[in-house]
């Protein structure tokens, strides 16, 4: 009696073990199909906003010379977004704007970002807010190409082309690229560019240029980039 009870509980238990590989299969057949639908959408939205105007700039932190690059650009495109992912202190980048005569009235300042990663952790939720489709990157080429393929990665999966503007550096930067580095943020990417479909990061450290106080900031003090060439 006591056998014929484990044969029976034995074939149950195959049973069950067959009916939930079925089910598993059935759900990863699902998923595929559902992964193959969103990468085929997203390649008709991407080749579509690649011939489209450019509608962002968005600055990656860690040299003076990409803000005084984009604010001389915002001279040519004063209607066209800028954000500016922790770059150089706040009434710095606002010194550079109005040695250039540029426009002030659309252009952000995200202070959260700590790394590379972060930028487009934090940037892409904003930028998706805009409803940007054609971003130009703008970063150095002791930047690249780390930030040129987690671009690709991050901001593509959302359906925003990436045209990356190279700006030149003066003298010989201090950070340098590794591909052990730059393989762990372009694999950690690819996770994300899937997770931020569903999780939209907030910065609580969002400030439009227009409104940072620089009598605040001058009582503070502060202290510039000398490759900004602002005299303070």
């Amino acid at each position: 009696m006591k056998r014929k009870f484990t044969i029976k509980s034995l074939i149950s238990i195959k049973k069950k073990s067959v009916n939930l590989w079925q089910l598993l299969q059935k759900l990863s057949g699902g998923l595929y199909v559902v992964l193959g639908v969103w990468l085929i959408f997203t390649t008709i939205t991407l080749l579509f906003a690649s011939s489209q105007p450019i509608d962002a700039f968005f600055v990656l932190g860690g040299s003076i010379r990409r803000e005084t690059y984009v604010a001389q650009l915002a001279k040519q495109y004063p209607q066209t977004p800028i954000l500016i992912s922790h770059g150089s202190p706040d009434p710095c980048i606002r010194l550079i704007f109005e040695a250039e005569l540029a426009e002030l009235q659309n252009v952000w300042l995200e202070n959260c970002a700590n790394s590379t990663f972060e930028n487009f952790y934090y940037g892409i939720p904003i930028l998706r807010r805009w409803g940007v489709h054609k971003v130009m990157l703008i970063t150095s080429a002791s930047h690249l190409p780390r930030a040129k393929w987690m671009a690709q990665v991050l901001l593509g999966a959302h359906g925003i082309w990436v045209e990356p503007e190279i700006v030149q550096e003066l003298g010989i930067p201090g950070n340098r690229e590794s591909w052990t580095k730059t393989g762990l943020d372009v694999t950690r990417s690819l996770f994300w560019a899937i997770l931020s479909q569903i999780i939209q990061p907030q910065c609580s450290n969002v400030t439009k240029l227009t409104d940072v106080d620089m009598q605040a900031w001058e009582h503070q003090g502060f202290h510039c980039e000398h490759q900004g060439g602002l005299r303070r």
